[in-house]
């Protein structure tokens, strides 16, 4: 079963291309629909945090799942993980449900920074 399942080199590295190529295409569509009068600062939410996680989730290509999972919850990442998940979802949860669009500009600005430390933490001594 896990040699049936599993993907080649080439495969993974051509899903973790496609992937993040869709999540920068995402927050690029985003950041062109923050001019649109109204509903432009929810979509700019919305589509930079599905943006933010196709990019996250493109690394499930290279890694797998299960590996990914273990590193992103192991003790040295745990809170950058955690603050990170969390801007997210309350992102999502001000464009869709609260309708604050003040609101999901300032999370959309703390999930770049919580994103780009979740990132440092991959790399040895940067933090």
């Amino acid at each position: 079963v896990i040699d049936a399942t599993s993907l080649g080199w080439g495969t993974r590295v051509k899903g973790f291309i496609a992937c993040f190529a869709i999540g920068c295409l995402c927050s690029l569509l985003g950041s062109c629909l923050l001019w649109v009068p109204k509903k432009g600062l929810m979509l700019f939410a919305v589509f930079y945090t599905l943006g933010n996680i196709a990019s996250i989730g493109s690394t499930l290509f290279l890694m797998g799942p299960m590996k990914q999972l273990k590193r992103m919850f192991e003790p040295t990442r745990l809170i950058a993980t955690i603050v990170m998940l969390l801007c997210l979802t309350l992102t999502l949860c001000s464009a869709f449900w609260w309708h604050k669009e003040g609101l999901a500009l300032l999370f959309c600005i703390l999930q770049f920074f919580a994103l780009a430390w979740y990132s440092i933490s991959f790399i040895p001594f940067a933090r």
